[in-house]
């Protein structure tokens, strides 16, 4: 069961994010992770019972909240589905972008992670909805490629502006679904 939040734990979550995200989870220890948060071993120990603990409460909004998108994306028929995808999926992507940084450093491990199970079928239904609920191949094919480029986007350290990534990152996914904004 997760402690409350406290100023030590944020600093310990903060500290892994960044060191997940430059260096891997594999290649982060917990030593790392406690020079970086300024805190003792046991104090981190104290806060988490490991460095897969720190990983679970760090990937547990985005599963999370990609799960939620995809729930209120279900009731959208057809192609009144795919803006709101898309702009849902860039946010989510922009959000948390160390996260998916984390997942596709090390894709087949963090697959594995049980937090993650939901996001094979989040995943597809998000595909879905991206795809304006089409089964025409190249719709479907133009989703997973939005799917894999945002998160790749993201996930690179471009030096732009956030809100110019968010809007080039909508306006490129759309084009890609053929959709017409409107």
């Amino acid at each position: 069961m997760p402690r409350p939040p406290s100023a030590m734990r944020r600093q310990i979550l903060g500290s892994a994010l960044r060191l997940f995200a430059e260096h891997g989870f594999k290649g982060t220890s917990l030593h790392d992770i406690a020079v970086e948060a300024r805190c003792s071993k046991a104090s981190l120990l104290y806060h988490f019972a490991g460095k897969d603990a720190i990983l679970t409460e760090l990937l547990t909004p985005p599963a999370e909240s990609l799960s939620a998108m995809v729930e209120e994306l279900s009731v959208l028929e057809g192609g009144r589905a795919v803006e709101p995808a898309v702009t849902g999926y860039v946010g989510l992507a922009m959000r948390f972008h160390l996260e998916v940084k984390i997942i596709f450093a090390e894709l087949p491990d963090m697959l594995g992670h049980p937090v993650l199970a939901v996001i094979p079928r989040a995943v597809d239904q998000l595909a879905a909805a991206l795809a304006g609920r089409s089964e025409e191949p190249g719709a479907r094919v133009r989703a997973q490629m939005v799917i894999g480029g945002v998160a790749v986007t993201v996930a690179a350290d471009v030096d732009v502006e956030p809100d110019t990534m968010r809007a080039e990152l909508v306006q490129g996914a759309l084009r890609t679904l053929g959709h017409q904004t409107g």
